[in-house]
């Protein structure tokens, strides 16, 4: 590692510690030449899959795209900066554990309106409204009357006993999953 301060191509590590939830090793540094400290961040590079569009195009996975969609479909909902990022983290994983190399767009976009429905149900009608090209009002209604069976069906399951002791019914804290 260089020191930003002089060039110098020798550094000592001082201390290491993991941040950003674990996935990152925090690391001071101090310059062999100028005696300068500085503060290194090391993430592992996975590699993403390919996302293949609609007009079967590909381009490489971009994880900032994919939270612009979600963030600007909660646009003024209350959502918290961590449930987000919660969500935007449960979809990568989602998408290195397929072990593909190659992924429709249309599979994120259902990755994606699989959190915002657990996220915000006005959040996720928005996102599958320009998702899936809603032409007129009845296809609103008819996104809607699946959202609605979709949380009578969790609901209707608050009411069978847990499986294990101490469990809650259906996985369920709090009235969400």
């Amino acid at each position: 590692m260089h020191c930003p301060f002089c060039g110098h191509e020798e550094t000592k590590v001082i201390d290491s510690r993991l941040a950003g939830e674990g996935r990152q090793i925090r690391r001071r540094r101090e310059c062999l030449a100028c005696a300068e400290r500085f503060t290194t961040f090391e993430t592992a590079e996975l590699v993403m899959p390919l996302v293949v569009k609609a007009d079967r195009s590909r381009e490489p996975f971009d994880e900032q795209k994919m939270r612009h969609g979600i963030v600007k479909a909660l646009e003024k909902r209350p959502v918290s900066q961590e449930a987000i990022e919660a969500a935007v983290t449960h979809i990568c994983n989602r998408l290195r554990s397929l072990g593909e190399r190659e992924v429709p767009s249309r599979g994120i976009g259902e990755f994606v309106m699989e959190e915002l429905r657990h996220l915000d149900e006005v959040a996720y009608v928005r996102f599958a409204s320009v998702y899936r090209s809603f032409q007129d009002v009845e296809a609103f209604r008819d996104e809607i009357e699946k959202l609605r069976h979709h949380r009578r069906k969790r609901e209707d399951n608050l009411d069978q006993l847990p499986l294990l002791p101490g469990g809650d019914p259906a996985g369920v804290k709090d009235g969400k999953p």
